[in-house]
């Protein structure tokens, strides 16, 4: 992470929600739920559409909606016969990190748990009397799905599962900063589902052993495979060249091996996978050839082969990877997009067009070896002051000025292994600060990244600014925005080799941006009606939406957002606890004949200095209070409540 506070509110709070909204049947919508069935439509009636009613903001005229996950939002459904239903929508957590849950043996487990390489508990000793084991208030990315032969004792209706990441943890009670100090963890939550509501129940909570991948570095943004595994996420690598100077790495390395230098920075920046298997635990394996990049969230394509990757960097780039087979993560070549002219953050304006360089093609074991038998130095020589030698190229690294120069052979091993500087080596458009989520609606054949804020190296002079980008904006816009791309086939690579696949990204414009705003009345510095500072991305093909949840440093309160494609309207429905980030958003359209939104929150009341002035020594005491003294985060989901009538 390169400048906390400009990255992502990673310190504000990812809930996992995880919602049964609308429960579709074969032929159409046939329930919405909560606790009880919402809508129940017969086939005869059929689903038409949806729309998300939006919710006012939280404000201090009710501080305890803006101390919690707030849902005053409502979803109206349109049958085919132009019947409608509104419903009211609500959020029900399964459990608040630090809880003791179910651990399947008639035990109990404690949820967000920390431990290390040899998975024993990870203490925060740092208030003499108060020592325990450290838990994550930060969990981050899930996805939700089900297995055809699952059976977990405990389970009375139809056995689904989730699988849960946490990013890190804020602080430790001493109030001392934690944030990538420690080995990020990973769990299954098998989950009871009510066949005839939806309702989701805990039934056992499974952590993941990550010590055969070396543990995990900075687990943000998930998504789940069209082959039903969750693709987790290593974002912020660690900088290999200077690792040895890195204060955080090697508290790291202490926290997960015992001491300082045991952790090898190239085994962190890569792309883990967890295989849920039928009786609830789960097995992890780390893909080292979709390049050695900041892992936000990834979108497989439905010829299984293709992955569109977000990069949440400063100086980052748009990266792609094809598969050398379906459903198999473990080879394939990587490329990084160049842009033509014409970037704009306009939607008025066409935007610009992109060609794809080829970095490379690999295999995730040759990369795995590569890593483990070569140091930086090996692969390529990285200065941070001009040597005034021709022989070096000057290129920006996470807003700072590097002079590199590869070594003679070493093409595939910096491609892999030092992907941001290959990548600008090669002519990579490597100037965009922080795109984040990634999603893509399938009927129309369009892509969505997330710019999280637009702003240092997108700016022309600004820090970490290059020409080669050729991204010359005049003024930031902190807020960020919602880009865009059409997936054609047919498409060369710099060399003139196709391209072999029919979902690659062609143009990049601007759908949704948000507004920069002198600072309201409540402290807001991004127009609250507006997305502000978008992060995690997911789209329902079902639905005809595109969810988008806020990492922002701009709005008190940070929101999950519905937008409609077809009928262009954005409507909030959810507000996070204030100083908290709403991430770990996904949608299931249909799962055993429900569709699920999930999400997290993060870190709830992490202030901010002039955002939260006004509203902190109000809310602070509230937020104590409903989380753990601000150390817990509640993974849930979001719901539907009927108003008393079921249809039929």
């Amino acid at each position: 992470m390169s400048n906390p506070k400009a990255l992502k509110r990673r310190s504000f709070i990812k809930m996992a929600i995880s919602a049964p909204m609308l429960p579709i049947g074969s032929t159409g919508l046939t329930a919405l739920f909560n606790s009880s069935p919402l809508i129940a439509a017969e086939a005869a009636s059929g689903f038409r559409s949806a729309e998300f009613i939006s919710m006012e903001a939280p404000s201090l005229a009710n501080p305890e909606a803006m101390a919690t996950t707030s849902v005053g939002s409502m979803l109206e459904v349109t049958m085919q016969n132009g019947d409608t239903k509104t419903y009211k929508l609500a959020y029900e957590p399964f459990f608040i990190t630090g809880d003791l849950v179910p651990d399947g043996k008639n035990g109990k487990i404690l949820a967000g748990g920390y431990v290390d390489i040899h998975n024993r508990p990870i203490m925060d000793n740092s208030v003499s009397g108060k020592e325990r084991q450290f838990f994550s208030d930060c969990p981050d990315g899930m996805s939700l799905l089900k297995l055809e032969r699952a059976k977990v004792k405990g389970v009375r209706g139809n056995t689904v599962f989730a699988v849960v990441q946490f990013e890190y943890t804020n602080t430790n009670q001493g109030n001392e900063k934690m944030y990538g100090v420690l080995p990020s963890q990973i769990a299954v939550l098998t989950l009871n589902q009510d066949p005839a509501s939806g309702k989701l129940t805990l039934v056992k909570y499974t952590p993941v052993d990550t010590s055969s991948a070396q543990g995990l570095w900075i687990t943000c943004g998930a998504s789940l495979s069209p082959w039903n595994t969750h693709l987790s996420s290593e974002e912020y690598e660690p900088d290999a060249p200077f690792a040895h100077e890195n204060v955080r790495f090697k508290a790291f390395s202490k926290n997960l091996y015992g001491n300082e230098t045991s952790a090898n920075p190239y085994n962190y920046g890569h792309l883990p996978e967890v295989t849920v298997n039928p009786d609830g635990t789960g097995t992890l394996v780390k893909h080292y050839c979709l390049g050695r990049i900041s892992h936000e969230l990834v979108e497989v394509m439905p010829d299984r082969r293709t992955v569109l990757m977000g990069d949440d960097y400063t100086n980052s780039g748009l990266f792609l990877f094809i598969a050398d087979k379906e459903a198999d993560l473990s080879s394939g070549t990587l490329y990084v997009a160049k842009l033509g002219q014409g970037f704009s953050i306009d939607p008025k304006d066409d935007g610009a067009k992109l060609s794809w360089i080829k970095l490379g093609h690999a295999t995730s074991d040759e990369i795995k070896k590569l890593a483990a038998t070569l140091k930086p130095s090996d692969i390529m020589t990285v200065l941070k002051t001009d040597p005034n030698d021709d022989t070096f190229t000057k290129i920006y690294y996470d807003g700072i000025t590097n002079w590199v120069r590869l070594k003679p052979g070493m093409e595939k091993a910096a491609a892999f292994l030092e992907t941001h500087r290959y990548a600008y080596l090669m002519g990579g458009s490597m100037g965009f600060s922080k795109m984040e989520g990634t999603t893509a609606n399938l009927k129309d054949k369009v892509a969505y990244f997330a710019l999280q804020n637009i702003q240092d190296s997108m700016i022309k002079g600004g820090k970490g600014w290059n020409s080669q980008s050729m991204i010359e904006l005049e003024k930031p816009l902190i807020a960020g925005a919602v880009m865009t791309s059409k997936l054609e086939g047919n498409q060369r690579d710099q060399s003139g080799n196709a391209i072999q696949s029919n979902w690659v990204p062609r143009q990049l414009s601007a759908l949704i941006v948000g507004r920069d705003i002198a600072q309201d009345e409540l402290g807001n510095l991004a127009d609250p009606n507006t997305i502000s500072n978008p992060d995690n991305l997911k789209f329902s093909e079902k639905l005809r939406t595109l969810f988008i949840g806020e990492d922002s440093s701009t709005h008190v309160n940070n929101f999950i957002w519905a937008y409609n494609v077809d009928t262009k309207k954005l409507s909030r429905i959810a507000s996070m606890p204030s100083g908290a980030e709403a991430t770990g958003l996904s949608v299931v359209d249909n799962l055993n004949g429900w569709t699920y939104i999930t999400a997290n929150f993060q870190h709830p009341g992490d202030w901010l200095g002039k955002l939260h002035s006004k509203v902190m020594p109000i809310l602070n005491p509230l937020i104590q209070k409903n989380y753990k003294d601000r150390f817990g985060a509640a993974v849930g989901y979001i719901t539907a409540k009927p108003s008393g009538i079921k249809i039929t």
